[in-house]
């Protein structure tokens, strides 16, 4: 066999890209978006079963951890989860009053999620297969105050009318 005819071992793959999701409780995408945009935090937001899902468009090292201390800085007392997909390796954990908490086991803070958010960091989907995404990118910092008052006086109409 000459040394043309031996196979040439297989290229490395190029690094995965990092996908970041931060999962809050809060019932309103609009408001997550806007904070995020006060901060200068590029992120996209959509509200799902178990609250609003947060997609961290900005994946360096500490890009996903300053999106879930702003948002549970800005909701005291809510806890959120962060979920990283690095290294082929899915890292969980909580959040609250813009402090890390405890590391979750992946599998049970998945466990009982919407689809779209395995979906979302394993890949097979993007945020902009969702529908009624809020961005925070290219929102200034007076669009975001009126998306956050325009949010806080439904949530006060909807307490009103359960009343």
């Amino acid at each position: 066999m000459s040394a043309e005819s031996v196979p040439e071992p297989a290229a490395e793959s190029a690094a995965q890209p990092v996908r970041a999701v931060v999962v809050t409780q809060l019932g309103a995408a609009e408001p997550v978006a806007a904070i995020c945009a006060i901060a200068g935090l590029p992120v996209d937001a959509v509200l799902s079963g178990v609250g609003v899902l947060v997609w961290c468009r900005d994946t360096s090292v500490d890009g996903p951890e300053q999106v879930a201390a702003t948002i549970t800085r800005a909701t005291p007392g809510l806890p959120a989860v962060l979920l990283v997909h690095r290294d082929g390796q899915i890292a969980a954990h909580t959040w609250r009053d813009g402090a890390v908490g405890d590391e979750l086991a992946a599998g049970l803070a998945l466990d009982g999620a919407p689809e779209g958010l395995t979906n979302l960091l394993l890949g097979t989907e993007t945020v902009d297969d969702f529908p009624d995404v809020v961005t925070s990118v290219g929102v200034g910092r007076l669009k975001a105050m009126r998306m956050m008052t325009k949010a806080g006086r439904a949530a006060r109409r909807d307490r009103k009318k359960a009343e």
